[in-house]
């Protein structure tokens, strides 16, 4: 019986070996006759261009890996292709909401946690706040990067911030950038990193190390003046305004920044001193000046002149560097007390000389996120009043992103519920003149340890940033995309139509399982999308890509129609 067995055995042998042998004539037949084939839209019949691999740059850190898969640039030949039915005329739209959140380095707030932290330590620190951020499908960072006339950046012009080193003037060792690790952090995750400059604050009374040899206060004195316990560039004189401006633009000019932004302090609230007066602001040089020149004028009315031109000038020196840059403002949340007519409150207008509504009404702002720190109930000062007054004042339609007090979970007495932040957020949502909304600030944001993260359903589903139609005339091309199946997965090869265009930002899928239609956001700098065969939804049955631009316009998808099936080897 075993002879019979052993003989069987050898004949199968033969067999399968004659059959390799077949298999292989046939493979190496086909090899030769096949290239690689792209999906194939309608109307498309050509063979997809070779797209070459990125060279790194010599600004690339070597120790930081690289976002996206590295795949052979070369699939093998298919073995076939097979052809996708979905449905494409029932293509889901993309959601779009500004989910933005402020992450403030003044008095050690967010970010660094305290001064003088190793470099290491602070990376992982900004790292982990905005993989809590990419966690939330929040797609926006406002990150503080000149809190008082000092730089959390290589400044050929300011000190190094106390708040990062300890000690003012003194450069991270070893030596980094942080608004450049920053922003590359940020843009590998597809978010999107705004840079926050305080422009006439010139020193904040937490800062204890003393002010470096460079500080502004050191080598111009003339330019600040001193107020309460703050230093402050004098908005009054043009060189003051003329330096700030140089400030942001030499940002402009050599960071990957999404957008500039400035807060509420142009002039200093005012300080009551023990008579129960307002402390005057000492900015009688400067003025007098001015009433030489032009007479007539209030000092008031001039202080607002001050502001408004720092702003108009700034915004069209921006634009001048880059006109995709996007430029906003959080002022504080009332323009005036009776406006509208239940409003109560600090009159930004005659006393820290803001007129928030003429920039808004004059475009001068891309964005403006008045901070409504106020619950929706209190009606001084209520929540859904002041946004669709604001909303009423947008006549330019620029973007309205309201400023929520998130901070207050966490305050000591009288903390919020989780409700009313989503109560606010849900209000933006569903406004018509508002687009998304702004957190302050990220500490409230972060699990503490102890509990389950805050607001952990705020955001279900990713969303773009709303498009800036108003800064471009053109949109996106529609990308070319090669789609490849191997074993239980598929494999999305997308990259620009035209090979000179600039790397997108975003690329937006939309993947079909069963008749379920899903949206995925992924950086552009990830050229290789994984999808798996199967979901909780059913099996995939089609894909639409398209590309995004850095300032949010979408392109037409490209339609997934036919799957090109390659070897396990090629994977």
């Amino acid at each position: 019986m075993s002879n019979q067995g052993s003989g069987q055995n050898i004949s199968n042998r033969k067999a399968q070996v004659s059959g390799w042998i077949l298999l292989a004539m046939l493979m190496v037949l086909f090899l030769g006759c096949s290239s690689p084939r792209a999906v194939i839209t309608e109307g498309s019949q050509k063979e997809p261009e070779q797209v070459e691999p990125e060279t790194p740059s010599e600004d690339d850190s070597a120790d930081e890996e690289p976002p996206g898969e590295q795949l052979p640039e070369e699939p093998a030949a298919p073995y076939a292709t097979y052809t996708l039915r979905a449905p494409y005329n029932n293509l889901p739209e993309t959601p779009r909401e500004f989910r933005g959140v402020w992450i403030a380095t003044v008095d050690n707030i967010d970010w660094p946690s305290e001064p003088g932290l190793s470099v290491d330590h602070q990376k992982e620190e900004l790292k982990t706040m905005m993989d809590r951020a990419v966690g939330m499908n929040m797609n926006a960072i406002i990150l503080q990067v000149r809190p008082a006339a000092d730089a959390f950046y290589h400044s050929p012009f300011e000190p190094w911030s106390e708040y990062l080193t300890g000690r003012q003037g003194k450069a991270p060792e070893p030596f980094y950038d942080p608004l450049k690790f920053a922003v590359k952090e940020a843009h590998q995750r597809g978010l999107e990193l705004h840079a926050w400059f305080n422009p006439f604050r010139a020193y904040h009374p937490s800062a204890d190390s003393g002010l470096a040899p460079d500080h502004i206060k050191n080598l111009h004195p003339e330019m600040v003046v001193q107020y309460g316990d703050y230093l402050w560039l004098d908005p009054g004189q043009e060189k003051v305004q003329q330096y700030s401006i140089n400030i942001i633009t030499d940002v402009v000019r050599r960071y990957d920044i999404d957008g500039v932004h400035l807060d509420d302090y142009f002039y200093p609230y005012p300080k009551r001193m023990e008579n129960g007066k307002f402390l005057p602001f000492p900015d009688g040089h400067s003025f007098g000046r001015h009433r030489k020149r032009n007479r007539g004028r209030q000092r008031d009315d001039w202080r607002r002149e001050n502001v408004n031109d720092f702003i108009k000038r700034l915004n069209s020196e921006i634009k001048l560097i880059d006109p995709h840059i996007r430029f906003g403002i959080s002022p504080f949340g009332i323009w005036r007390p009776g406006h509208p007519k239940q409003i109560k409150g600090l009159d930004a207008f005659n006393r820290i000389y803001a007129d928030a509504r003429k920039w808004l009404q004059e475009g001068w702002v891309d964005y403006l996120a008045p901070q409504l720190y106020w619950p929706v109930a209190q009606e001084a000062q209520s929540f859904p009043v002041l946004l669709e007054w604001w909303h009423q004042q947008n006549n330019k339609e620029r973007h309205l992103w309201p400023g929520i007090y998130t901070s207050r979970l966490q305050s000591k007495s009288n903390a919020w519920p989780e409700r009313e932040i989503e109560q606010q957020v849900q209000i933006a949502r569903s406004h018509p003149g508002a687009s998304g909304s702004i957190h302050f600030s990220m500490k409230a944001l972060m699990p503490d340890g102890n509990s389950n993260p805050p607001l952990a359903g705020l955001y279900p589903g990713e969303a773009l940033v709303p498009a800036t139609h108003w800064l471009t005339d053109s949109l996106p091309k529609r990308p070319n995309v090669q789609a490849l199946k191997m074993d239980d997965q598929f494999l999305l090869r997308a990259y620009p139509d035209d090979r000179g265009e600039k790397e997108p930002w975003l690329w937006v899928v939309k993947k079909r399982y069963g008749s379920h239609w899903e949206i995925a956001i992924y950086p552009g700098s990830q050229q290789n999308i994984r999808l798996p065969e199967t979901n909780g939804h059913g099996t995939f049955t089609g894909a639409a890509v398209s590309l995004v631009d850095e300032l949010g316009n979408e392109s037409e998808p490209y339609l997934i129609r036919e799957i090109s099936i390659v070897p396990s080897i090629s994977w």
